[in-house]
Protein backbone atom coordinates (compact mmCIF):
# COMPACT_ATOMS: atom_id res chain seq x y z
CA UNK A 1 0.00 0.00 0.00
CA UNK A 2 1.15 3.48 -0.82
CA UNK A 3 4.19 2.00 -2.45
CA UNK A 4 5.67 0.60 0.75
CA UNK A 5 8.50 -1.90 0.27
CA UNK A 6 7.27 -4.52 2.69
CA UNK A 7 6.71 -8.25 2.63
CA UNK A 8 4.70 -10.74 4.59
CA UNK A 9 6.97 -13.49 5.96
CA UNK A 10 5.41 -16.70 7.28
CA UNK A 11 6.30 -20.23 8.36
CA UNK A 12 3.67 -22.84 7.56
CA UNK A 13 2.57 -25.64 9.90
CA UNK A 14 0.29 -28.51 8.87
CA UNK A 15 -3.06 -29.35 10.40
CA UNK A 16 -2.92 -33.10 11.00
CA UNK A 17 -3.19 -33.09 14.80
CA UNK A 18 -6.45 -32.32 16.59
CA UNK A 19 -6.58 -30.23 19.76
CA UNK A 20 -9.17 -29.27 22.36
CA UNK A 21 -12.26 -27.43 21.15
CA UNK A 22 -13.25 -24.43 23.24
CA UNK A 23 -16.91 -24.79 22.28
CA UNK A 24 -17.96 -28.45 22.60
CA UNK A 25 -14.93 -29.35 24.83
CA UNK A 26 -13.93 -32.23 22.53
CA UNK A 27 -10.32 -32.93 23.51
CA UNK A 28 -9.05 -33.72 19.99
CA UNK A 29 -11.86 -32.58 17.69
CA UNK A 30 -10.58 -29.14 16.65
CA UNK A 31 -8.50 -29.12 13.47
CA UNK A 32 -6.88 -26.18 11.69
CA UNK A 33 -3.99 -25.25 9.45
CA UNK A 34 -1.62 -22.68 10.90
CA UNK A 35 1.36 -20.46 10.19
CA UNK A 36 3.54 -18.17 12.23
CA UNK A 37 3.70 -14.70 10.77
CA UNK A 38 6.87 -12.73 11.51
CA UNK A 39 5.50 -9.70 9.70
CA UNK A 40 2.44 -9.11 7.55
CA UNK A 41 1.03 -6.33 5.38
CA UNK A 42 -2.56 -5.28 6.02
CA UNK A 43 -3.55 -6.10 2.44
CA UNK A 44 -2.21 -9.63 2.72
CA UNK A 45 -4.12 -10.15 5.96
CA UNK A 46 -7.27 -8.72 4.38
CA UNK A 47 -6.94 -11.25 1.55
CA UNK A 48 -6.26 -14.07 4.01
CA UNK A 49 -9.31 -13.44 6.19
CA UNK A 50 -11.33 -13.34 2.98
CA UNK A 51 -10.19 -16.95 2.55
CA UNK A 52 -11.14 -18.04 6.09
CA UNK A 53 -7.90 -17.30 7.98
CA UNK A 54 -7.75 -15.49 11.32
CA UNK A 55 -4.99 -14.40 13.66
CA UNK A 56 -4.33 -14.99 17.36
CA UNK A 57 -1.34 -12.81 18.20
CA UNK A 58 1.18 -13.60 15.46
CA UNK A 59 -0.23 -17.07 14.86
CA UNK A 60 -2.56 -17.19 11.83
CA UNK A 61 -4.85 -20.20 11.47
CA UNK A 62 -7.57 -21.55 9.20
CA UNK A 63 -10.05 -24.11 10.58
CA UNK A 64 -10.49 -27.30 8.53
CA UNK A 65 -14.25 -26.95 8.30
CA UNK A 66 -15.16 -30.36 6.89
CA UNK A 67 -13.07 -32.06 9.60
CA UNK A 68 -13.32 -29.96 12.76
CA UNK A 69 -16.00 -30.69 15.35
CA UNK A 70 -17.45 -27.14 15.42
CA UNK A 71 -17.08 -25.56 11.96
CA UNK A 72 -16.24 -21.87 12.15
CA UNK A 73 -17.43 -19.70 9.26
CA UNK A 74 -16.06 -16.20 8.71
CA UNK A 75 -18.81 -13.61 9.22
CA UNK A 76 -19.00 -9.95 8.27
CA UNK A 77 -21.61 -7.25 8.85
CA UNK A 78 -22.50 -4.55 6.33
CA UNK A 79 -21.73 -1.66 8.68
CA UNK A 80 -23.27 1.06 6.50
CA UNK A 81 -26.62 -0.76 6.28
CA UNK A 82 -26.76 -1.89 9.89
CA UNK A 83 -29.81 -0.98 11.96
CA UNK A 84 -29.89 -1.86 15.66
CA UNK A 85 -32.45 -4.48 16.63
CA UNK A 86 -34.71 -4.26 19.67
CA UNK A 87 -32.18 -6.13 21.79
CA UNK A 88 -29.38 -3.82 20.60
CA UNK A 89 -31.46 -0.75 21.48
CA UNK A 90 -32.12 -2.23 24.90
CA UNK A 91 -28.38 -2.60 25.48
CA UNK A 92 -27.70 0.98 24.37
CA UNK A 93 -30.45 2.29 26.65
CA UNK A 94 -29.17 0.20 29.56
CA UNK A 95 -25.71 1.69 29.19
CA UNK A 96 -27.15 5.19 28.84
CA UNK A 97 -29.17 4.76 32.01
CA UNK A 98 -26.06 3.69 33.88
CA UNK A 99 -24.06 6.67 32.56
CA UNK A 100 -26.89 9.06 33.35
CA UNK A 101 -28.03 7.80 36.75
CA UNK A 102 -25.06 5.76 37.92
CA UNK A 103 -27.04 2.60 38.66
CA UNK A 104 -25.79 -0.78 37.48
CA UNK A 105 -28.54 -3.12 36.23
CA UNK A 106 -29.56 -5.67 38.87
CA UNK A 107 -30.31 -8.46 36.41
CA UNK A 108 -27.55 -10.74 35.23
CA UNK A 109 -26.23 -10.21 31.74
CA UNK A 110 -27.70 -12.65 29.26
CA UNK A 111 -26.49 -14.40 26.12
CA UNK A 112 -23.00 -14.07 24.72
CA UNK A 113 -21.08 -16.73 26.62
CA UNK A 114 -17.84 -15.11 25.52
CA UNK A 115 -19.50 -11.71 25.87
CA UNK A 116 -17.39 -10.48 23.03
CA UNK A 117 -17.91 -10.50 19.31
CA UNK A 118 -14.58 -12.25 18.93
CA UNK A 119 -14.41 -15.62 20.58
CA UNK A 120 -11.31 -17.00 22.19
CA UNK A 121 -9.37 -18.39 19.27
CA UNK A 122 -8.62 -22.08 19.18
CA UNK A 123 -4.85 -22.58 19.23
CA UNK A 124 -4.32 -19.91 21.86
CA UNK A 125 -1.77 -21.82 23.86
CA UNK A 126 0.68 -22.19 20.98
CA UNK A 127 4.06 -20.85 22.04
CA UNK A 128 6.58 -19.26 19.74
CA UNK A 129 9.30 -21.08 21.63
CA UNK A 130 7.69 -24.40 20.68
CA UNK A 131 8.09 -23.68 16.97
CA UNK A 132 11.13 -24.26 14.88
CA UNK A 133 11.44 -20.61 13.97
CA UNK A 134 14.66 -18.87 13.00
CA UNK A 135 16.15 -16.25 15.25
CA UNK A 136 14.55 -12.82 14.95
CA UNK A 137 17.90 -11.34 13.96
CA UNK A 138 18.04 -13.72 11.00
CA UNK A 139 14.59 -12.67 9.84
CA UNK A 140 15.39 -8.97 10.25
CA UNK A 141 18.59 -9.40 8.28
CA UNK A 142 16.72 -11.28 5.59
CA UNK A 143 14.09 -8.54 5.39
CA UNK A 144 16.77 -5.89 5.05
CA UNK A 145 18.26 -7.77 2.14
CA UNK A 146 14.96 -8.50 0.39
CA UNK A 147 14.99 -7.29 -3.22
CA UNK A 148 12.63 -4.64 -4.49
CA UNK A 149 9.45 -5.65 -6.25
CA UNK A 150 11.04 -4.78 -9.57
CA UNK A 151 13.92 -7.14 -8.88
CA UNK A 152 11.56 -9.97 -8.10
CA UNK A 153 9.70 -9.23 -11.33
CA UNK A 154 12.91 -10.13 -13.15
CA UNK A 155 12.36 -13.65 -11.85
CA UNK A 156 9.06 -13.62 -13.78
CA UNK A 157 7.06 -13.54 -10.55
CA UNK A 158 4.36 -10.96 -10.00
CA UNK A 159 4.65 -9.39 -6.54
CA UNK A 160 2.55 -6.78 -5.84
CA UNK A 161 3.80 7.28 12.08
CA UNK A 162 2.61 6.16 15.30
CA UNK A 163 -0.33 8.04 16.61
CA UNK A 164 -3.41 7.53 18.68
CA UNK A 165 -6.88 8.88 18.46
CA UNK A 166 -9.30 9.74 21.21
CA UNK A 167 -12.88 9.21 20.18
CA UNK A 168 -15.00 11.26 22.54
CA UNK A 169 -18.39 10.78 20.92
CA UNK A 170 -19.66 8.82 23.94
CA UNK A 171 -22.40 7.08 22.16
CA UNK A 172 -24.93 5.78 24.58
CA UNK A 173 -28.62 6.53 24.78
CA UNK A 174 -31.13 6.50 27.59
CA UNK A 175 -34.76 7.37 27.09
CA UNK A 176 -36.87 7.39 30.20
CA UNK A 177 -36.82 3.91 31.62
CA UNK A 178 -40.09 2.12 32.12
CA UNK A 179 -41.01 -1.31 33.39
CA UNK A 180 -43.79 -3.56 32.22
CA UNK A 181 -45.41 -6.13 34.46
CA UNK A 182 -46.46 -9.54 33.22
CA UNK A 183 -50.22 -10.08 32.79
CA UNK A 184 -52.00 -11.75 35.69
CA UNK A 185 -52.67 -15.45 35.17
CA UNK A 186 -56.08 -16.16 33.70
CA UNK A 187 -56.93 -12.54 32.96
CA UNK A 188 -57.07 -11.60 29.28
CA UNK A 189 -57.68 -8.28 27.46
CA UNK A 190 -60.66 -6.30 28.61
CA UNK A 191 -62.87 -5.43 25.64
CA UNK A 192 -64.26 -2.46 27.55
CA UNK A 193 -60.84 -0.84 27.79
CA UNK A 194 -58.95 0.91 24.96
CA UNK A 195 -56.30 -1.09 23.09
CA UNK A 196 -52.72 -1.06 24.37
CA UNK A 197 -50.49 1.70 23.02
CA UNK A 198 -46.85 2.60 23.35
CA UNK A 199 -46.11 4.84 26.32
CA UNK A 200 -44.23 7.33 24.15
CA UNK A 201 -47.30 7.71 21.88
CA UNK A 202 -49.50 8.33 24.92
CA UNK A 203 -47.07 10.95 26.26
CA UNK A 204 -46.91 12.65 22.87
CA UNK A 205 -50.71 12.81 22.64
CA UNK A 206 -50.93 14.31 26.13
CA UNK A 207 -48.34 16.94 25.24
CA UNK A 208 -50.20 17.89 22.06
CA UNK A 209 -53.47 18.20 23.97
CA UNK A 210 -51.81 20.53 26.48
CA UNK A 211 -50.44 22.65 23.66
CA UNK A 212 -53.86 22.75 22.03
CA UNK A 213 -55.51 23.89 25.27
CA UNK A 214 -52.84 26.56 25.68
CA UNK A 215 -53.38 27.68 22.10
CA UNK A 216 -57.14 27.89 22.58
CA UNK A 217 -56.65 29.95 25.73
CA UNK A 218 -54.27 32.32 23.97
CA UNK A 219 -56.41 32.47 20.86
CA UNK A 220 -53.55 31.16 18.72
CA UNK A 221 -55.06 29.40 15.68
CA UNK A 222 -51.66 28.06 14.56
CA UNK A 223 -51.65 25.35 17.19
CA UNK A 224 -53.68 22.39 16.00
CA UNK A 225 -54.08 18.91 17.31
CA UNK A 226 -52.80 16.44 14.73
CA UNK A 227 -54.01 12.87 14.58
CA UNK A 228 -52.04 10.78 17.07
CA UNK A 229 -49.27 8.98 15.25
CA UNK A 230 -49.20 5.24 14.97
CA UNK A 231 -45.94 3.27 14.74
CA UNK A 232 -46.34 3.09 10.96
CA UNK A 233 -46.54 6.90 10.80
CA UNK A 234 -43.34 7.50 12.74
CA UNK A 235 -40.29 8.98 11.10
CA UNK A 236 -37.56 6.75 9.69
CA UNK A 237 -35.88 4.56 12.32
CA UNK A 238 -33.07 6.00 14.39
CA UNK A 239 -29.54 5.42 13.24
CA UNK A 240 -27.03 3.76 15.53
CA UNK A 241 -25.27 7.12 15.90
CA UNK A 242 -28.52 8.73 17.08
CA UNK A 243 -28.82 6.30 19.97
CA UNK A 244 -25.18 6.77 20.83
CA UNK A 245 -25.33 10.57 20.75
CA UNK A 246 -28.19 10.67 23.25
CA UNK A 247 -25.74 9.92 26.05
CA UNK A 248 -24.11 13.34 25.84
CA UNK A 249 -25.57 14.95 28.92
CA UNK A 250 -23.85 17.50 31.11
CA UNK A 251 -25.37 16.27 34.37
CA UNK A 252 -24.55 12.57 33.96
CA UNK A 253 -23.31 10.60 36.92
CA UNK A 254 -20.47 9.04 34.93
CA UNK A 255 -18.25 9.94 32.00
CA UNK A 256 -17.52 7.28 29.37
CA UNK A 257 -14.58 7.88 27.05
CA UNK A 258 -13.52 5.62 24.17
CA UNK A 259 -9.85 5.93 23.28
CA UNK A 260 -8.04 4.34 20.34
CA UNK A 261 -4.38 3.47 20.92
CA UNK A 262 -1.98 1.81 18.51
CA UNK A 263 -0.60 -1.48 19.84
CA UNK A 264 1.95 -2.24 17.11
CA UNK A 265 4.20 -0.38 17.30
CA UNK A 266 3.04 0.57 20.80
CA UNK A 267 2.26 4.28 21.09
CA UNK A 268 2.98 6.24 24.32
CA UNK A 269 -0.64 5.96 25.53
CA UNK A 270 -0.58 2.20 24.99
CA UNK A 271 2.60 1.88 27.04
CA UNK A 272 1.32 4.14 29.81
CA UNK A 273 -1.94 2.20 30.15
CA UNK A 274 -0.48 -1.29 29.67
CA UNK A 275 -0.49 -2.30 33.35
CA UNK A 276 -4.08 -1.14 33.95
CA UNK A 277 -5.25 -2.87 30.78
CA UNK A 278 -3.53 -6.12 31.71
CA UNK A 279 -5.14 -6.13 35.17
CA UNK A 280 -8.59 -5.89 33.58
CA UNK A 281 -7.69 -8.78 31.23
CA UNK A 282 -6.51 -10.94 34.12
CA UNK A 283 -9.70 -10.33 36.10
CA UNK A 284 -11.78 -11.10 33.02
CA UNK A 285 -10.05 -14.39 32.21
CA UNK A 286 -10.31 -15.64 35.79
CA UNK A 287 -13.93 -14.56 36.42
CA UNK A 288 -15.49 -15.11 32.98
CA UNK A 289 -13.41 -17.92 31.45
CA UNK A 290 -12.56 -19.58 34.79
CA UNK A 291 -8.82 -19.59 34.06
CA UNK A 292 -6.58 -20.38 37.05
CA UNK A 293 -5.00 -17.13 38.33
CA UNK A 294 -1.52 -18.08 37.14
CA UNK A 295 -2.62 -18.74 33.54
CA UNK A 296 -3.29 -15.16 32.31
CA UNK A 297 0.30 -14.02 32.83
CA UNK A 298 1.66 -10.74 31.49
CA UNK A 299 3.70 -12.57 28.84
CA UNK A 300 0.63 -14.52 27.73
CA UNK A 301 -1.35 -11.27 27.49
CA UNK A 302 1.36 -9.69 25.36
CA UNK A 303 1.59 -12.71 23.08
CA UNK A 304 -2.18 -13.16 22.71
CA UNK A 305 -3.50 -9.59 22.44
CA UNK A 306 -0.60 -7.13 22.12
CA UNK A 307 1.78 -8.81 19.67
CA UNK A 308 0.67 -8.50 16.08
CA UNK A 309 2.33 -9.27 12.75
CA UNK A 310 0.59 -6.32 11.12
CA UNK A 311 2.80 -3.40 10.24
CA UNK A 312 1.34 0.08 10.74
CA UNK A 313 0.62 1.52 7.30
CA UNK A 314 -0.68 4.83 6.02
CA UNK A 315 -2.27 5.62 2.68
CA UNK A 316 -3.47 8.91 1.15
CA UNK A 317 -6.94 7.42 0.64
CA UNK A 318 -6.95 5.54 3.96
CA UNK A 319 -8.22 6.51 7.42
CA UNK A 320 -6.36 9.20 9.36
CA UNK A 321 -5.39 6.73 12.11
CA UNK A 322 -3.82 4.45 9.51
CA UNK A 323 -4.06 0.68 9.19
CA UNK A 324 -2.82 -1.91 11.66
CA UNK A 325 -3.57 -3.26 15.15
CA UNK A 326 -5.19 -1.18 17.88
CA UNK A 327 -6.75 -1.35 21.31
CA UNK A 328 -10.00 0.55 21.78
CA UNK A 329 -10.09 1.38 25.49
CA UNK A 330 -13.34 2.15 27.33
CA UNK A 331 -12.62 4.48 30.23
CA UNK A 332 -15.26 5.07 32.88
CA UNK A 333 -14.43 8.22 34.83
CA UNK A 334 -10.82 7.83 33.66
CA UNK A 335 -10.51 4.15 34.59
CA UNK A 336 -10.22 1.34 32.02
CA UNK A 337 -13.23 -0.96 32.32
CA UNK A 338 -13.10 -2.70 28.92
CA UNK A 339 -10.80 -3.07 25.92
CA UNK A 340 -11.70 -4.06 22.37
CA UNK A 341 -8.76 -5.40 20.35
CA UNK A 342 -9.24 -4.60 16.65
CA UNK A 343 -7.41 -4.57 13.34
CA UNK A 344 -8.06 -1.77 10.85
CA UNK A 345 -7.68 -3.20 7.35
CA UNK A 346 -8.27 -1.85 3.81
CA UNK A 347 -11.86 -3.09 3.61
CA UNK A 348 -12.92 -3.61 7.21
CA UNK A 349 -12.53 -3.27 10.93
CA UNK A 350 -11.80 -6.79 12.20
CA UNK A 351 -12.68 -7.58 15.80
CA UNK A 352 -10.00 -9.65 17.53
CA UNK A 353 -11.11 -9.87 21.18
CA UNK A 354 -12.99 -8.06 23.93
CA UNK A 355 -12.28 -8.18 27.66
CA UNK A 356 -13.83 -6.19 30.49
CA UNK A 357 -13.91 -5.75 34.24
CA UNK A 358 -16.23 -8.41 35.72
CA UNK A 359 -17.91 -5.82 37.96
CA UNK A 360 -19.59 -4.41 34.84
CA UNK A 361 -20.74 -7.72 33.32
CA UNK A 362 -24.42 -6.74 33.64
CA UNK A 363 -23.90 -3.95 31.08
CA UNK A 364 -23.57 -6.49 28.21
CA UNK A 365 -20.26 -4.97 27.21
CA UNK A 366 -19.68 -7.59 24.51
CA UNK A 367 -22.69 -6.43 22.52
CA UNK A 368 -22.15 -2.79 23.43
CA UNK A 369 -18.56 -2.82 22.19
CA UNK A 370 -19.69 -4.48 18.94
CA UNK A 371 -22.16 -1.65 18.37
CA UNK A 372 -19.45 0.89 19.08
CA UNK A 373 -17.11 -0.85 16.65
CA UNK A 374 -19.79 -0.83 13.94
CA UNK A 375 -20.23 2.91 14.50
CA UNK A 376 -16.44 3.31 14.38
CA UNK A 377 -16.35 1.43 11.06
CA UNK A 378 -18.91 3.85 9.65
CA UNK A 379 -16.82 6.76 10.91
CA UNK A 380 -13.70 5.41 9.16
CA UNK A 381 -15.64 4.79 5.96
CA UNK A 382 -16.21 8.52 5.60
CA UNK A 383 -12.42 8.88 5.30
CA UNK A 384 -11.81 5.68 3.33
CA UNK A 385 -14.78 4.66 1.12
CA UNK A 386 -13.54 1.06 0.66
CA UNK A 387 -13.59 0.42 4.40
CA UNK A 388 -17.24 -0.53 4.88
CA UNK A 389 -17.42 -3.91 6.64
CA UNK A 390 -17.22 -5.08 10.24
CA UNK A 391 -15.71 -8.57 10.57
CA UNK A 392 -16.87 -10.42 13.68
CA UNK A 393 -14.53 -13.40 13.53
CA UNK A 394 -16.25 -16.78 13.22
CA UNK A 395 -19.91 -17.77 13.25
CA UNK A 396 -20.44 -21.22 14.81
CA UNK A 397 -23.92 -22.52 14.06
CA UNK A 398 -23.33 -25.89 15.70
CA UNK A 399 -22.79 -24.09 19.03
CA UNK A 400 -26.15 -22.41 19.89
CA UNK A 401 -24.52 -20.00 22.32
CA UNK A 402 -22.34 -18.64 19.51
CA UNK A 403 -25.18 -17.89 17.10
CA UNK A 404 -25.65 -14.38 18.48
CA UNK A 405 -23.25 -12.98 15.89
CA UNK A 406 -25.89 -13.64 13.27
CA UNK A 407 -28.08 -11.01 14.94
CA UNK A 408 -25.97 -8.17 13.51
CA UNK A 409 -27.74 -7.74 10.17
CA UNK A 410 -27.28 -7.50 7.28
CA UNK A 411 -24.44 -9.98 7.39
CA UNK A 412 -22.75 -12.57 5.18
CA UNK A 413 -20.97 -15.87 5.70
CA UNK A 414 -17.95 -16.90 3.64
CA UNK A 415 -18.45 -19.94 1.43
CA UNK A 416 -15.73 -22.43 2.46
CA UNK A 417 -15.25 -23.73 -1.09
CA UNK A 418 -15.60 -20.76 -3.45
CA UNK A 419 -14.73 -17.98 -0.94
CA UNK A 420 -17.59 -15.75 -2.02
CA UNK A 421 -19.85 -13.99 0.48
CA UNK A 422 -23.41 -15.26 0.84
CA UNK A 423 -26.25 -13.62 2.78
CA UNK A 424 -26.63 -15.33 6.12
CA UNK A 425 -30.34 -15.94 5.53
CA UNK A 426 -29.41 -18.26 2.65
CA UNK A 427 -26.77 -20.05 4.75
CA UNK A 428 -28.84 -20.99 7.77
CA UNK A 429 -31.15 -23.62 6.18
CA UNK A 430 -28.29 -25.90 5.04
CA UNK A 431 -26.56 -25.46 8.42
CA UNK A 432 -29.69 -26.78 10.13
CA UNK A 433 -29.16 -30.09 8.31
CA UNK A 434 -25.36 -30.35 8.36
CA UNK A 435 -22.50 -28.86 10.36
CA UNK A 436 -20.52 -28.37 7.18
CA UNK A 437 -22.12 -26.68 4.18
CA UNK A 438 -21.16 -25.11 0.87
CA UNK A 439 -23.08 -21.83 0.68
CA UNK A 440 -22.56 -21.02 -3.00
CA UNK A 441 -25.48 -22.72 -4.75
CA UNK A 442 -23.87 -22.60 -8.20
CA UNK A 443 -22.51 -26.13 -8.67
CA UNK A 444 -20.13 -24.96 -11.39
CA UNK A 445 -18.60 -22.13 -9.35
CA UNK A 446 -15.09 -22.61 -8.05
CA UNK A 447 -12.31 -20.75 -6.28
CA UNK A 448 -11.23 -18.01 -8.68
CA UNK A 449 -7.94 -17.65 -6.78
CA UNK A 450 -7.20 -21.36 -6.64
CA UNK A 451 -3.59 -22.44 -6.96
CA UNK A 452 -2.55 -22.81 -10.60
CA UNK A 453 1.25 -22.77 -10.51
CA UNK A 454 3.10 -23.62 -7.30
CA UNK A 455 6.36 -22.69 -9.03
CA UNK A 456 5.40 -19.00 -8.83
CA UNK A 457 4.95 -19.06 -5.06
CA UNK A 458 7.58 -16.89 -3.37
CA UNK A 459 9.96 -18.29 -0.77
CA UNK A 460 12.64 -16.74 1.41
CA UNK A 461 15.70 -18.96 1.34
CA UNK A 462 19.10 -17.99 2.70
CA UNK A 463 18.12 -14.32 2.82
CA UNK A 464 17.09 -14.39 -0.82
CA UNK A 465 13.61 -14.02 -2.29
CA UNK A 466 12.93 -16.40 -5.17
CA UNK A 467 10.10 -18.32 -6.84
CA UNK A 468 9.57 -21.83 -5.55
CA UNK A 469 10.60 -23.20 -8.96
CA UNK A 470 14.05 -21.57 -8.60
CA UNK A 471 14.29 -22.78 -4.99
CA UNK A 472 13.54 -26.36 -6.12
CA UNK A 473 16.31 -26.20 -8.69
CA UNK A 474 18.76 -24.95 -6.07
CA UNK A 475 17.77 -27.75 -3.72
CA UNK A 476 17.98 -30.24 -6.62
CA UNK A 477 14.52 -31.68 -6.23
CA UNK A 478 13.24 -30.36 -2.94
CA UNK A 479 11.28 -32.84 -0.83
CA UNK A 480 8.86 -30.24 0.54
CA UNK A 481 6.71 -29.75 -2.56
CA UNK A 482 3.67 -31.44 -0.97
CA UNK A 483 3.81 -29.06 2.00
CA UNK A 484 4.38 -25.97 -0.14
CA UNK A 485 1.58 -26.96 -2.49
CA UNK A 486 -0.80 -27.37 0.45
CA UNK A 487 0.19 -23.98 1.87
CA UNK A 488 -0.14 -22.21 -1.50
CA UNK A 489 -3.53 -23.80 -2.09
CA UNK A 490 -4.80 -22.53 1.25
CA UNK A 491 -3.62 -18.93 0.77
CA UNK A 492 -4.49 -18.85 -2.93
CA UNK A 493 -2.41 -18.07 -6.01
CA UNK A 494 -2.38 -14.29 -5.54
CA UNK A 495 -1.18 -14.41 -1.93
CA UNK A 496 1.30 -17.18 -2.71
CA UNK A 497 2.95 -14.87 -5.26
CA UNK A 498 3.26 -12.04 -2.70
CA UNK A 499 3.84 -13.71 0.68
CA UNK A 500 7.33 -15.02 1.47
CA UNK A 501 7.31 -18.60 2.77
CA UNK A 502 10.38 -19.10 4.95
CA UNK A 503 12.51 -22.08 3.97
CA UNK A 504 15.53 -23.45 5.84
Amino acid sequence: MAGNKSYTIVEYFGGDDGYRCGYCKNQIGNFSHGMWSHTMTVQDYQDLIDRGWRRSGKYVYKPILHKTCCPQYTIRCHALKFQPSKSHKKILKKMNKFISKGELPKEQHEGEPMDSVSEESGPRELRHSEMKCPASSDIQAAMAECPTVAEVHKEDVDVTSTNSETSRSDLVSVPGGRTTSAPKPGVGPDANRPPCRKAKDVRKERRLKKEQKKGDADGDPSIVSPTPTSPSQNNSPKLLEDFIAESLRDNSSHCLEVRLVCSNPPCPQFKASFSASYQVYKLYQVAIHKDPPEKPSESQFRRFLCDSPLEAEYSPDGPEVGYGSFHQQYLLDGRIVAVGVIDILPSCVSSVYLYYHPDFASLSLGSYSALREIAFTRQLQKQSPKLSYYYMGFYIHSCPKMRYKGQYRPSDLLCPETFVWVQIERCLPPLEHSRYARFNQDPDAGDVRALKDVGKALVLYRRTVMPYAAYSRKRKGSSDETEVRQYAGLVGQDCAERILLYRT
